[in-house]
């Protein structure tokens, strides 16, 4: 698993991937929450507070992920060296997870540098200067845990179809409906409304923004994760038949 691993942070650190998707997230955080005027913009609401971020960040990521992913196993379909890979001494899992693994860590890296956001906003004299640590650190453990989701996902749709530009648009749309297409469906029955917004991330993610790491939402995140790696280890499987 490990060389899987390192040969997906080398592809990507090898070509321009790697650093334009760490320059694309960075860039339009850093302009939507400092330059541009609007209701993320974090000097124009007077507060000392992330949650711009933190709701800004699951759109973003929504489309950056896929195009990361995108390529994990589609590019080795179209390539022919997905049977070569099958065939190496690793079990389907460990690729699985090499591959998982490889692109939540540049994702990571990507959002490493935002943690100098918190230090900016300690120094800024505000009225409201105080800092929720523990909404922010349960913020960024909800967006580790959504990456996670996402990214499984990409990884996923990768395999069912050599066109990356095809994975790119199945892991889009899938990320997108379970980030926000329950809370939608909620509001049209509210005799289960709960219930319904609870299938959704959103929810899930809006709960651990709010500091308290709750065994149900991190039992959601890991749940969808497993989920859908399990589908790419079972299309592997089809594969390789």
């Amino acid at each position: 698993m490990k060389a899987i691993l390192f040969r997906e942070i080398k592809s990507f650190f090898g070509s321009p991937i790697g650093y334009l998707v760490i320059a694309i997230f960075l860039l339009l955080n850093g302009l939507f929450l400092w330059v541009f005027e609007g209701e993320y913009n974090i000097l124009n609401s007077g507060f000392a507070d992330m949650s711009p971020f933190f709701t800004l960040s699951p759109w973003i990521l929504i489309f950056l992920i896929p195009a990361v992913t995108m390529r994990s196993f589609s590019d080795e379909k179209k390539q022919g060296t997905l049977e070569l890979l099958l065939t190496k001494p690793l079990s389907l899992w460990q690729i699985v997870n090499g591959k998982f693994l490889g692109a939540m860590l540049l994702i990571v890296i990507a959002l490493l540098p935002t943690l100098l956001y918190i230090y900016v906003l300690s120094g800024l004299e505000m009225p409201q200067s105080h800092i929720d640590l523990g909404s922010i650190t349960g913020s960024y453990f909800g967006l580790l845990f959504l990456i996670a989701a996402y990214s499984a996902i990409g990884i996923f749709t990768s395999t069912l179809s050599e066109n990356q530009i095809v994975a790119f648009i199945l892991s889009v749309f899938l990320c997108f409906f379970f980030y926000f297409a329950f809370g939608s469906m909620a509001i049209y029955l509210p005799s289960a409304e709960d219930f319904i917004s609870s299938l959704g991330m959103d929810s899930h993610f809006k709960s651990m923004s709010r500091g308290v790491l709750d065994t149900r939402d991190i039992l959601y995140f890991v749940s969808v994760t497993i989920v859908f790696l399990s589908f790419t280890v079972f299309k592997l499987k089809s594969l390789k038949a």
